[in-house]
Parts: structure tokens; C-alpha cells; sequence
């Protein structure tokens, strides 16, 4: 508990003692602050955990005997929990932030579920449960305010009480003891004060920004950087005002909203006292057999162990390139790259984890199912930044890629999605974290051995002529004319119709056999004629000394009325150069998708290209690499300096990270409301 300042000193635990005591309390110390900033990612992390196993041990709708009323609850509360995960991820990110601008380097560890006693105070119990009225009585304990009356749920009670503070003054940082998870953040805030105070702003805030998450890697609440008192100050506050301490009347709090989903769990329950809203998933499950077996539930049946093993793996494998984004400043593509993996494999462990609370653990333990076990990392401190990182993440995925495609071979829908989610990540990190093997652009011309082994007919004369036979390599055709190569690649083609309407001439329509003959026109209004096509299906190499297309001034992406999103940037899409100009689906029909192929118009896709104006506030840079990481059965993740603007050109947002709908069905077109999830929407 928190005291009157004026009364008391802060001693080196966080704690006080009365001024006049015979003991004088020592100073709050950088050393102490981040041993409490350690806890506070320990305790985060757990929590998120926690929360995540609840969500996952829930059954999926008819499928699994609920009735329709009760699948579209238990749909909610699914919602409900994984928003408070997401957020509990946030609150970890402005810890390691906080951390990170103190000097620190963040934690990513923690110890194995159950938690021994004394990691964190004797009424804080962290355990691995499955839904129930018990587990949601936990969870409102955990996040409720001071002084609320909220009393633990059954079977959380503490195997020990116990005390770690202490009141002498000690240079070793020691933990602090705290009824809430509020008060622990009002102390820390208040010793964090304290120390800004004796040493200056600038020599607490010592460590490099650029090294912290920000938005232009993830967007998620904390991931805002540290710089000050002020910022640190607002990141604390925002942690306890969005769940842990927040007061009652904050409608929206993890508080608040664990209360709403126990009061229709109720509801439910005296309708149907059979309703069994999840799965009998083990408490604290474990993939080998205990020393002290007693209470414990381990996985034998050896799908269930493989299917948690692989989750285990994809698990520790994001909090290492959690951990290595935070080694790696802002804005190397090495960072985003760490945490759009990192993200992507959180995606591949919830269909794993959903997975295995469907499987029984074996027959030591009848009656009860598996669930993942979020195994720890021993060794949680990130890599070292260079080469030898990206060799460890492309092994490691490689690894875990060709043990999920074997386990994908049982049929589970689940666990198939999960085994294409990582082979998906395993290839962009073999290409992201090894530049050298990254494939050309598709404007790059053919080598001289493919030149060599095509037979083209000799280039058309100048002005005029018959059309060129192109060199196909790899799809992509390479027209050569007098003073530049035209390159077609026709997998991109919308048939906008620009090229044989600007420059009939060059582009001859409905003709058989060779229909390009790039000498017919003038070089620079030729030029022109590829810059207008809004695919990139037409790109050049000029041969007369002037420069090629260079990358435009503002990054864009025009969204076309019950059309595609046509894009003009310094483009990477799923990690690969992809030229300047490209038109992405957003209908979800295209057969060739990442690319619109003009389904839209085969389906009667309804979508205004007017949509209202959002955030459009000017951004400081406009252009640079626009990544486009096309998910897996998901949407468009788009990180970079970006305007947005509706077919007309109106500036719709402004935005350096955002969720691009492609499955057709977002509410909030353009942007994703997770719709995809909810109608099954496949990217292949």
C-alpha cells in the first residue's frame, strides 16, 4: 500500500520506513526499477497466457452440441477474453518500452505453469484453466480495483501465505508485496518519480527510442515510445485504467468486462444446468510425466503431445523474435520483420492450442483433454543482432515448418490451417532475414543463359513493323525494342485497358500470337503509357541512358469503387521487391489472389470507393518501402509511410500501420474488423 510521501521514504524495495528511524532508507536506484520492471513483464505475460488458454479451451459453435443462442455467447466471451490477451500484450510492450528507455534490456521470460510461490505475491495464483465459472472468478480477482469486495474463484486459493518485503534498506533489489495489481504500478510510478528526480529527465531516459516497439511495427496500445516522465507516466496509467485497478465505473476494463461475461455465463447456466460452454482441458497440462506426479495431468496420446509440442515451439520461437526486435532500431526492416513473424506465428499457435483441448490426454488421465502448456525459454534473452540470428530463426522455423506439415497429415482442419500458417512464415524468413537471396524485381531482365536458350524473332523496325516474339521467363515476358525492354508479366494484368487505348499502335488487341511491338511509338510516351497501368503488369528497362521508373514521392493506395486497391509505393510484398505499382484484391474471389484478376465484377462486389475520412493527420515522411505481408487466410498487413485516398483522390487516412480487408466482408472497409475469421474466408 501506498503512503503519504510526505511521512515516509522510498527504501530500496519500493517500500518505506518512517523519517526519524534509526535506519535511513536508500535512494530508488535505475537497478531497482528495472528488477520491478521485470516482475511487471513476468506478471503481464502470465496473465496473457492465462487468458489465452481460457479463450482457447472454448467449443466453436453447433458443431461441438452448443445450441445456436448458446454458440453465439460463447462467440462473445471468445471475443471478450482474446481482446483482454491482445491488450495484456500491449501492457507488456509499453513494460518492455519502459524498460527499454531506462537503459534495460526487457524480460521475456518466466517460470512454468504453475507459478512456485514467491515469484509474485502469495495472493497473485496464475494456473493454466479451461473456462468455467471458477477460472472467470479468478480472472475478476486478478483485475479488480482497490477496495473492490471481489473474492478469489474456488481452487485458486494460495498453497501458501507468505511475506517478501521487507523494511531494512538493501542494495540488492528485492520484490515488493502489493493486494492489487493498481497498487504495484502506483508504486512503481511513484519510485520512478522519485528517481527522475535525483538524477534529471535526461540521464533516466538514457536508452535509444528507436530500439522500443512503436506503431510502425505493431499496433497494439502500448507500443508507444518512451522518451520521458510524461510518456512513462501515461503508459503506466493506461495499463491500469484499461484492466488491472481500473475503476468500476470504467465500463470497458478487463474488470468490467470479465463481470459481464460471468452475469450471461449465469444466465445460461440456470437456463441449462448441463451447458458446458468448453472443453475438459487439463489444468497446468505438462508433455512428459512429473517427478511428483500427484494433481498433475501430462499428455500421452501422441497426437495431442505432438500438436502442443509444435505449439510450445511456435511460442517460444515468437517471444525470441520479440526479443531480438528490441536489439534491432527502428528502421531496419529486420525489426518489423521480427515482430510481423512473431505475430504471425501467435496466429499459427491458437488453431494449434484449439486443437489440443479436442484431444484426450491419455489414460493416466481419463476424462481430461490436453491444451498447450506455454512452455518457458530457459534462455529468454535475445540473440545477438546479425547474421547469426537470421541463420537461427530460418533454421528454427524450418524445424518447426516440417514437424507441422507431418502432423497436418492427420486431416485436422486446424491443424492444417496452423501447418500452412508456418511453412507461410518459414519462407519469409528464409527470404526476410537473408537479403541476398531475396528474388529479383519483376522488371529485372532474363539471364544470359535464358536469353540464350529462347529463340526471339529479330526486333520489329523502328516506328513500325511487325510485333516482337517475347522472351517468357518464369511467366514474365521481355519484349526487346530499339531503346528500351518492355516487360509484360501477365499474372498482374486487370485489363484496365490504358496500354491499348493510350498506345494502340504498341499494344494490339484481340490478335493472335505476338501482340506488343514496343518501336511503334516514342520512347518517352511509351514511357508513360506503362506508368498509367495501374497493375504493374507493364514495366521497361530504357536502353537510351535515361533513368527507369523510380519510386514515387507519396506512398498510395486508391481504393476503386466495387474494385480492387490499386497501389503506386516502393513496394514489398510478402518480403519481395514488387515494383512500383500493383492492384491487390479486396473482393476475396480473385483466383490469383494477392492479385485482383476482376472477380469483382464476376461476383457483384458492392464496396464504395468513398468511404469516410479517418485519422489523416499530415505525416512527417511520405514515402519509403511500403511492406504488404499478404496473411494467410486473413487480411492485408501494411506497414510504411501511406495515404489512403478513395477513388476520387480524397485523402480517406493517413497511416504508417493498418489491416486491409480482402476477404470482401469487413463492415469497415477498407479496414479489417476480423470478418475473415467469422465466414471462413480461405487466401488459396
Amino acid at each position: 500500500m501506498l503512503t503519504d510521501p510526505s511521512d515516509v521514504e522510498i527504501d530500496a524495495i519500493g517500500g518505506s520506513s518512517p523519517i526519524g528511524s534509526k535506519v535511513v532508507a536508500s535512494q530508488t536506484t535505475r537497478c531497482q526499477l528495472l528488477f520491478s520492471l521485470t516482475e511487471a513483464a513476468e506478471l503481464e505475460h502470465t496473465l496473457m497466457c492465462t487468458y489465452l488458454y481460457a479463450a482457447f479451451s472454448l467449443k466453436s459453435g453447433v458443431v461441438d452440441g452448443l445450441s445456436e443462442k448458446e454458440a453465439s455467447a460463447v462467440a462473445r466471451w471468445r471475443r471478450a477474453i482474446l481482446d483482454i490477451a491482445i491488450e495484456e500484450m500491449g501492457h507488456m510492450a509499453a513494460v518492455w518500452n519502459i524498460t527499454a528507455a531506462l537503459g534495460g534490456s526487457p524480460s521475456f521470460g518466466r517460470d512454468n505453469f504453475p507459478l512456485n510461490p514467491g515469484g509474485l505475491p502469495a495472493g497473485v495464483v496464475v494456473k493454466l484453466a479451461p473456462f468455467c465459472e471458477e477460472v472467470l472468478q479468478h480472472f475478476i480477482f486478478l483485475e479488480r480495483p482497490h477496495g473492490s469486495p471481489a473474492t478469489d474463484g474456488a481452487g485458486f486459493e494460495p498453497d501458501v501465505m507468505f511475506k517478501r518485503g521487507i523494511k531494512a534498506p538493501r542494495v540488492t533489489p528485492m520484490p515488493i508485496d502489493y493486494e492489487t495489481i493498481g497498487e504495484f504500478y502506483a508504486e512503481f510510478d511513484a519510485n520512478l518519480r522519485t528517481f527522475v528526480e535525483r538524477v534529471g529527465e535526461a540521464a533516466a531516459f538514457c536508452g535509444d527510442p528507436l530500439l522500443q516497439l512503436s506503431p510502425s511495427e505493431v499496433d497494439i496500445g502500448g507500443a508507444k515510445p518512451v522518451v520521458c516522465l510524461k510518456t512513462a507516466s501515461a503508459a503506466l496509467k493506461a495499463i491500469v485504467e484499461e484492466g488491472e485497478g481500473a475503476p468500476e465505473h470504467s465500463t470497458n476494463s478487463h474488470f468490467q468486462r470479465f463481470v459481464a461475461v460471468r452475469e450471461e455465463l449465469a444466465e445460461f447456466k440456470a437456463a441449462n444446468p448441463d451447458f458446458k460452454p468448453a472443453f475438459p482441458a487439463a489444468r497446468n497440462p505438462l508433455l512428459r510425466r512429473p517427478v511428483q506426479p500427484e494433481g498433475r495431468i501430462w499428455i500421452e496420446n501422441e497426437e495431442a503431445a505432438e500438436t502442443v509440442d509444435i505449439a510450445n515451439a511456435s511460442y517460444a520461437l515468437m517471444l525470441r523474435l520479440l526479443a531480438y526486435s528490441y536489439v534491432v532500431p527502428r528502421p531496419q526492416p529486420e525489426k518489423t520483420l521480427a515482430v510481423n513473424l512473431a505475430l504471425g506465428l501467435m496466429r499459427a499457435v491458437t488453431h494449434l492450442a484449439e486443437r489440443s483441448v479436442r484431444l484426450p490426454a491419455g489414460p493416466s488421465n481419463p476424462g481430461y483433454n490436453a491444451g498447450v502448456s506455454f512452455s518457458a525459454l530457459r534462455d529468454a534473452a535475445p540473440l545477438p543482432r546479425g547474421p547469426s540470428a537470421g541463420r537461427f530463426f530460418t533454421e528454427r522455423f524450418a524445424e518447426i515448418s516440417a514437424a507441422a506439415t507431418v502432423l497436418a497429415d492427420s486431416g485436422d482442419p486446424r491443424t492444417k490451417t496452423a501447418a500452412r500458417l508456418i511453412s507461410d512464415l518459414s519462407k519469409r524468413a528464409a527470404c526476410g532475414f537473408a537479403p541476398h537471396a531475396v528474388a529479383p524485381s519483376a522488371a529485372a531482365g532474363p539471364s544470359a543463359s535464358q536469353v540464350s536458350a529462347a529463340t526471339p524473332a529479330p526486333r520489329s523496325s523502328a516506328n513500325g513493323g511487325a510485333p516482337t516474339k517475347p522472351i517468357v521467363v518464369g511467366g514474365i515476358a521481355h519484349i526487346e525494342g530499339e531503346k528500351l525492354t518492355l516487360v509484360y508479366e501477365g499474372k498482374k494484368c486487370i485489363h484496365a485497358r490504358f496500354c491499348v487505348t493510350g498506345a494502340p499502335k504498341v499494344f494490339l488487341a484481340n490478335v493472335k500470337g505476338p501482340w506488343i511491338n514496343p518501336d511503334a511509338v516514342d520512347v518517352d510516351r511509351l514511357v508513360e503509357i506503362s506508368h498509367a497501368c495501374p497493375s504493374g503488369a507493364i514495366k521497361y528497362m530504357r536502353k537510351d541512358g535515361k533513368p527507369d521508373e523510380i519510386a514515387p514521392p507519396v506512398n498510395l493506395i486508391a481504393i476503386r469503387e466495387a474494385g480492387p486497391y490499386a497501389v503506386r509505393a516502393d513496394i514489398r510484398l510478402d518480403g519481395v521487391p514488387a515494383g512500383y505499382r500493383l492492384t491487390l484484391c479486396r473482393c476475396g474471389a480473385s483466383k490469383n489472389k494477392p492479385y485482383c484478376d476482376g472477380s469483382h465484377h464476376r461476383v457483384a462486389f458492392a464496396a464504395t470507393g468513398e468511404p469516410p475520412a479517418g485519422q489523416a493527420d499530415m505525416l512527417a515522411v511520405r514515402d519509403g518501402v511500403l511492406s504488404i505481408d499478404a496473411q494467410i487466410d486473413g487480411p492485408l498487413q501494411v506497414r510504411g509511410n501511406l495515404e489512403i485516398t478513395s477513388g476520387t483522390g480524397r485523402v480517406v487516412a493517413r497511416l504508417t500501420q493498418t489491416r486491409l480487408c480482402r476477404c470482401g466482408g469487413s463492415n469497415v472497409k477498407p479496414f479489417c474488423d476480423d470478418t475473415h475469421a467469422r465466414i471462413g474466408f480461405k487466401s488459396d
